[in-house]
């Protein structure tokens, strides 16, 4: 702007001089200078060879050199113009990366993609749970059904201590016992393992009680479901008298039990449908 104002300055004091002497008579003195005709004024003219506005700006920065290009113009003037129109046209250009059309144009692109990768994430999501149905842990109900795995836990208790306790008074209670809480192969099972019970039984006065110390469930699936069981039995028998005894001696032993039992849901009630005694004998 400085360089600018200085051209203007500098055109209108040679457009001035031009005319006075174009106009001054032949002969007359041209015209001083206002103030040379007081003393000191040389050290407030410019030097000589120089024009007002020539010096240093104000702000102490000496003015920008230009080649002046025959027309009065400067060659940095017309360059910063041009630089200033070429920027604002580029940023004006609709094909621009910023412009409205090109964002039109890349939309479907970016929401077909999207799909591609919202539908991969779905089929991805639907084997993922079709896997885990399909895992037996996940179709353990004992890992989230609290009260069914106790439903589950008190049938096998009850089945258990029903069916391996025997009293020679009343055997029939363990028929009772085996038809209640005993199907399929479980009957077949419990049959070999208490035969020397029944035989001996009332022979001996023979009193068998079976208690269940402590039950875990395995696994439950659906109407099926495997417990361990841990269970103290106690034995009592009335041994024959001696000769020379009054009475007869009684005997009593107690013994641990682990067995695994296999339990069936039939009519709305837990029945064992298998004895596993892992490995122990009868």
């Amino acid at each position: 702007m400085s360089t600018t104002r200085h051209l203007v300055n500098r055109r209108r004091r040679l457009a001035t001089t031009a005319a006075r002497t174009a106009t001054a008579p032949a002969g007359e003195p041209t015209a001083e200078r206002p103030g040379t005709d007081r003393p000191g004024h040389e050290a407030e003219l410019p030097p000589p060879g120089t024009e007002p506005g020539d010096g240093p700006e104000p702000d102490g920065t000496a003015p920008a050199a230009a080649e002046d290009t025959g027309t009065g113009e400067r060659t940095a003037d017309a360059t910063d113009t041009t630089d200033a129109t070429d920027t604002a046209d580029a940023t004006d250009t609709p094909s621009g990366k910023g412009s409205p059309s090109a964002r039109t144009r890349r939309l479907p692109v970016i929401l077909c993609l999207l799909t591609v990768l919202l539908g991969g994430f779905a089929a991805y999501a639907a084997t993922q749970a079709s896997s885990l149905r399909d895992d037996p842990a996940t179709r353990n109900t004992a890992l989230t059904d609290i009260a069914r795995t106790s439903e589950v836990k008190g049938a096998a208790t009850q089945a258990v201590e029903a069916v391996f306790s025997y009293d020679f008074a009343d055997p029939e209670a363990l028929d009772r016992a085996v038809r209640t809480h005993l199907t399929g192969e479980a009957v077949r099972q419990h049959t070999t393992m208490l035969a020397a019970v029944r035989d001996q039984g009332p022979k001996q006065k023979l009193l068998l009680t079976t208690t269940v110390t402590e039950s875990g469930v395995e696994r439950i699936d659906g109407d099926r479901a495997r417990v361990l069981v841990y269970a103290d039995q106690s034995n009592t028998r009335t041994a024959p008298a001696k000769s020379g005894d009054k009475a007869a001696e009684d005997e009593r032993t107690y013994a641990a039990a682990m067995l695994a039992v296999d339990l069936v849901r039939t009519d709305g009630t837990w029945r064992i449908a298998n004895l596993d005694t892992l490995g122990a004998g009868s």
